[in-house]
């Protein structure tokens, strides 16, 4: 049987360097001989090379698909981070008002706080969003692609990947949050509309309506 992703979700947004690094050092499934990473514009694009021959290079193979963004990050004391440092007040007072204040004075002889400059730089994010059809495109070696994003939503430490697959005949549940692997589970319901269609009353055969 053929590994089938049914359901999919992903906030996934790791720096685009990072997402080099990943692959640059990354075992890739056997079915999977190589990834094509492209960029069009603001969008990145990770396709899968065939492992084996039985796939035409005409068929289009399953793709990751993200869009590019920028986001500021400031240099903290931590490293650099997207949340900026709290403001520090580069100017100092005493308690005592009549004895001596510390700072800069500016026009009309207005006590002023020093501003401290921080650094701070745009940096590309890859931003894999979306559900299944937005994220991981096309059927030929979809489930094989769906463990590159799964290993990639674990090297990731931000977003979440939710997803539901058929692997052996059997039902898998992944969640991922922040590069951590969660418990989920999977909970088969009936389909709405199938318990309406029971309970309905058929109102052209009715022994209780008479025409």
């Amino acid at each position: 049987m053929t590994s089938r992703v049914y359901r999919l979700h992903s906030t996934l947004e790791l720096q685009l360097d990072d997402v080099h690094d990943f692959f640059d050092g990354y075992e890739l499934p056997v079915e999977i001989d190589d990834v094509e990473v492209t960029r069009r514009n603001n969008t990145l694009i990770v396709s899968a090379v065939a492992a084996e021959d039985n796939i035409s290079k005409y068929t289009p193979t399953a793709q990751l698909k993200a869009s590019v963004t920028e986001n500021r990050i400031y240099e903290t004391e931590d490293g650099w981070q997207e949340t900026p440092p709290e403001p520090q007040d580069g100017a100092a007072a005493s308690g005592d008002d009549d004895g001596p204040q510390w700072g800069s004075f500016g026009e009309g002889g207005q006590m002023q706080a020093e501003e401290v400059e921080v650094n701070s730089k745009l940096v590309e994010y890859a931003c894999f969003k979306g559900d299944r059809e937005t994220v991981l495109q096309n059927t030929a070696l979809q489930y094989p692609m769906f463990e590159v994003l799964r290993d990639l939503a674990l090297y990731a430490d931000k977003g979440t990947l939710t997803a539901i697959a058929a692997v052996d005949d059997q039902l898998e549940a992944t969640r991922i949050v922040e590069g951590e692997e969660r418990s989920a589970s999977i909970e088969v319901i009936d389909d709405p509309r199938e318990r309406e269609s029971e309970n309905s009353v058929n109102w052209r055969d009715n022994k209780f309506i008479s025409e």
